[in-house]
């Protein structure tokens, strides 16, 4: 790392002045197909993504079977309303026997690959294939100790902070600090799926980066690409979102999924945004524009004129280009007359009058 607003990766650097650093969550849109799990991978590397990201758990990993009401996702979610947790999570996994292939495919492209640990047997095991930075999700910022597992790895983080307040922030933050690691970064998150722009709260964008000093992003599952080109504005570094072939495939994250084209779209607009974000503020014209002077409109003569005649509405006009007297100067001129003859398509000049 080489300032507190800069992590260097292997392929790619995290932080301002540097491109956004788009990451295409994968998560279940695999539909529990190794193939399609791998076509995924081989279109996010068309489409300008800097990482791809997987998330390593099993349902035993994350919950226990039960059918206590408490383990049920309420009934009102729009997605997986009265879905049971270890079912729901049975389906969206990622089979740990697939991470090897996904990761050395990714690698194949120049992607890097990473992913969410949920407990420290994931860590342990993402350890032994090799990546080079982590992700912790929403639900998991109030799990410090496994926060401390995975920040003493060593290995860059990037902590997603959807739900929670300020202060259970500054204690995950702290938590990854204290267990020796500086590589963080923070993103703003609504944990919610969808979720709609209404609570997207990308003012909290520059309360973390100014409260913590770190590269701060946006994890995002609203709908469409908007909110993510706005972050980007706002001056966030990290836009991740998820990706799927089809959302009309289905699956369990499909319906806030970006397909690939939008994904390309995605990292273009949002990297068009950072750089005019960071244009500033000036007045007048830009090197560009300064071709452009040349069509201001400016008073010509418009029709041929001799020595004597009166300038009037019927031989001078405000046209484009410049090269005559300012439009306003008309009211200086009219009712003057030629001291030279003129033709028309000549700028008038003081000379002429």
């Amino acid at each position: 790392m080489t300032s507190a607003q800069t992590i260097d990766l292997s392929s790619a650097t995290i932080g301002t002045g540097s491109p956004v650093f788009a990451i295409a969550e994968m998560s279940g849109n695999h539909n529990g197909d190794i193939d399609r799990a791998l076509a995924i991978v081989d279109a996010v590397s068309s489409t300008g993504a800097k990482a791809l990201k997987i998330q390593t758990y099993t349902a035993d990993t994350l919950t226990i079977d039960s059918d206590r009401p408490a383990f049920r996702v309420a009934g009102d979610h729009d997605l997986w309303g009265g879905r049971n947790l270890y079912s729901l999570y049975q389906e969206a996994h990622t089979p740990w026997e697939w991470h090897a292939e996904i990761f050395d495919r990714a690698r194949s492209h120049g992607l890097i690959p990473f992913s969410t640990p949920f407990d420290p047997s994931s860590v342990a095991f993402l350890e032994d294939l090799g990546v080079e930075l982590y992700k912790t999700a929403s639900a998991e910022i109030i799990d410090l100790p496994l926060l401390r597992e995975v920040a003493r790895t060593g290995k860059p983080m990037i902590v997603s902070t959807g739900m929670a307040t300020l202060s259970e922030i500054d204690a995950a933050v702290t938590a990854v600090r204290d267990a020796g690691n500086t590589q963080l970064v923070l993103l703003a998150c609504t944990a919610a799926y969808p979720a709609v722009p209404e609570e997207a709260r990308l003012g909290n964008i520059r309360t973390l980066r100014e409260a913590f000093d770190v590269p701060i992003g946006l994890s995002d599952h609203t709908l469409g690409i908007g909110v993510a080109v706005a972050a980007a504005t706002l001056g966030a570094v990290v836009i991740e979102k998820h990706v799927t072939l089809d959302r009309g495939d289905g699956g369990v994250d499909a319906d806030f999924s970006l397909s690939p084209s939008e994904f390309a779209a995605l990292v273009s607009a949002s990297e068009q945004a950072r750089v005019a974000a960071a244009s500033g503020t000036a007045f007048g014209p830009t090197p560009q524009e300064q071709a452009v002077l040349a069509l201001r409109r400016s008073l010509y003569v418009t029709a041929d004129v001799r020595a004597g005649d009166i300038v009037s509405t019927a031989n001078v006009r405000s046209i484009r280009p410049a090269g005559g007297l300012a439009p306003d100067d008309f009211a200086l001129v009219e009712g003057r007359r030629f001291t030279h003859d003129a033709d028309r398509g000549t700028p008038l000049s003081w000379d002429l009058l």
